[in-house]
């Protein structure tokens, strides 16, 4: 392919998607980006942007939108992820935020987005068994009311778009893992880029 995969992922809690990003970035060399890794890399190097998100970090509060957008584009703007390519995930989190990164990334500059298919039943059922003390039916009920409430908005713009391809969950890692290769596969051949 003639440029780096772009790629945003989508998947409750409990659907394995840490899993399945670490295969995406061993088989495509893409780098890992979620948006807690982006503050603190901002913060850390201390450009102007992580200098307004540490104080909000350390507060345990939430980085809005417009601060969300600019640290990502900062991000997306770097040399080594431009060269890499990318998996987006916990980003976009809002149709606002979906719109601002379709827009940063110009024309065809995003692949596309997966969305992790797994029913409720399972994720809960996957998060009862992992035994986390937060892991208790209703934190687990409220967690993926949550994701209900503020993801699948955002899901559902990137279908509307024609930019959403969903992947059944189910299965061995590695079952589910050809599954997202595919995916990956036909949303590269449908940018029209050339192989090689």
């Amino acid at each position: 392919m003639t440029k780096p995969l772009r790629l945003v992922i989508f998947g409750r809690q409990g659907a394995g998607k840490g899993t399945q990003c670490d295969q995406i970035i061993e088989r495509y060399g893409v780098a890992h980006l979620s948006t807690g890794d982006m503050f603190r890399a901002a913060r850390d190097a201390g450009t102007e942007l992580g200098l307004q998100v540490g104080p909000i970090m350390a507060a345990g509060g939430l980085v809005d939108d417009e601060m969300t957008i600019a640290i990502v584009k900062e991000r997306l703007e770097s040399d080594e992820v431009k060269a890499s390519g990318f998996v987006l995930d916990g980003f976009p989190r809002t149709a606002d935020q979906a719109a601002a990164l379709v827009e940063m990334l110009g024309d065809e500059g995003l692949h596309g987005a997966i969305n992790l298919d797994v029913p409720l039943d399972e994720v809960t059922a996957r998060m009862k068994a992992r035994g986390r003390v937060d892991d208790t039916d209703d934190g687990i009920a409220q967690r993926l009311a949550l994701y209900d409430e503020q993801t699948v908005p955002t899901i559902n713009w990137f279908d509307e778009h024609g930019m959403l391809v969903n992947v059944d969950g189910l299965g061995t890692e590695s079952e589910v893992s050809d599954r997202i290769a595919k995916a990956i596969e036909s949303m590269i051949g449908d940018t029209g880029d050339a192989a090689g």
